[in-house]
């Protein structure tokens, strides 16, 4: 669905954040929505942004592979 600026103030902001980062208006409102979305993500608290990765991490199958400092010696080659 097109979007149609009407309001003359968006669009001055518009020509000139794309204008400052070398892109078009189109390019320009979705980097500055982007950014906006990011930045209240951020606000989140830390616990609510990492219960998606917390679910992913849980939904993986157990592995008998021991983490110890052998295993890790291993990997790296030394005995």
């Amino acid at each position: 669905m097109p979007l149609n600026i009407r309001n003359e103030r968006v669009n001055q902001l518009a020509e000139e954040l794309a204008a400052k980062k070398h892109v078009n208006k189109t390019e320009a409102v979705r980097l500055a929505l982007e950014g906006e979305l990011r930045r209240l993500e951020e606000t989140l608290p830390l616990s609510t942004r990492l219960k998606p990765l917390q679910a992913r991490i849980a939904s993986l199958p157990n592995s008998d592979v021991v983490l110890d400092k052998a295993f890790f010696d291993e990997l790296s080659g030394d005995y």
